[in-house]
């Protein structure tokens, strides 16, 4: 446990919104990263002190963010997120350690030097979210074996390692001899372009980068995969439990509960150089079957037999 009378300030930076509130108080994500705070004895309110930074959507506000943190002289700045925060602090700070917990790959991002020895100060989780892309376009087409086209939504604005990202689809789709057309969006009216090209492109199916940008303007994504009976892949089950169709991902609560673990570990002295980079370890197949049914789609036996969830 944490000694007693010690209290510490932990400045967290997000490029969402602020996570939703839920029935009796507790907030999504953000509840699993307090979670992991607590398990490690470090309890809000009592030894520890949280502020939270929410650049709501707009990463040209997470420097600002980030040095705002700093001047306030927390104890450590916590990224559970999102990569483009955790980059913005790192840039921030030398000193003061720095939890992440992201998609992406933090050697390739330019985020530690290491995935064992990270070095500098900052360490965390990650999902390897771009190594997942061509698992979800694989169950796309499990699905929908006849498609021919597939298209990828992405935000080109905010993550390092999205280049990496469409190299890993584009790929994938020629092992299966299909096309992919890649669907820029960085704001809310872009995201209707990008849905206005897809129909022109006739493309069969889409599939969602895990970005921030998207997963807190899922209500819009939902509406026009319905309006246009677009079958689609997400990285995030609350997609799916939205009313999207399915999704596969790495459990986000256990991973933010993790990054509250090691971010504990790190209260405690130990030195983000020497914590090696996690890797999420649950991942999860959640398929919506009153979505399937109302866009007319059969779910094959096969992706229904490997569905960790299925929502009727």
């Amino acid at each position: 446990m944490a000694a007693r009378g010690a209290r510490a300030a932990v400045g967290v930076a997000g490029n969402r919104a602020a996570p939703t509130r839920l029935a009796g108080g507790a907030r999504k994500s953000s509840g699993s990263f307090r979670k992991g705070l607590s398990e490690s004895g470090y309890i809000e309110g009592q030894n520890l002190a949280i502020e939270f930074r929410w650049a709501h959507n707009d990463a040209d506000r997470l420097p600002e963010l980030a040095a705002d943190l700093v001047r306030r002289r927390v104890t450590l700045i916590a990224a559970p997120f999102s990569m483009p925060a955790a980059l913005a602090a790192k840039s921030a700070t030398t000193t003061i350690p720095i939890v992440f917990s992201a998609a992406g790959d933090p050697v390739q991002t330019g985020l530690v030097a290491n995935l064992n020895r990270p070095g500098g100060n900052v360490t965390g989780i990650t999902d390897f979210g771009v190594a997942l892309a061509a698992k979800r376009l694989e169950l796309l087409h499990e699905l929908l074996p006849s498609a021919a086209r597939f298209a990828v939504l992405v935000n080109p604005g905010v993550s390092a390692s999205i280049e990496l990202l469409i190299r890993e689809v584009q790929a994938a789709a020629t092992v299966i001899g299909r096309q992919v057309e890649v669907l820029t969006a960085g704001n809310s009216h872009e995201i209707d372009a990008a849905f206005a090209s897809l129909l022109q492109r006739r493309a069969d199916a889409l599939m969602v980068s895990p970005q921030a940008l998207f997963l807190s303007r899922r209500a819009q994504i939902l509406t026009q995969t319905a309006r246009h009976a677009v079958p689609a892949m997400y990285p995030d089950r609350e997609f799916v439990e939205a009313g999207g169709l399915m999704s596969y991902g790495s459990n986000t609560f256990d991973r933010e509960r993790q990054a509250g673990l090691y971010a504990g570990r790190v209260l405690k002295g130990e030195k983000p150089s020497d914590l090696p980079i996690m890797r999420a370890t649950k991942f999860e197949l959640v398929i919506n079957l009153q979505t399937a049914k109302v866009q007319g789609l059969d779910i094959p036996a096969t992706v229904l037999a490997r569905a960790d969830e299925v929502i009727e």
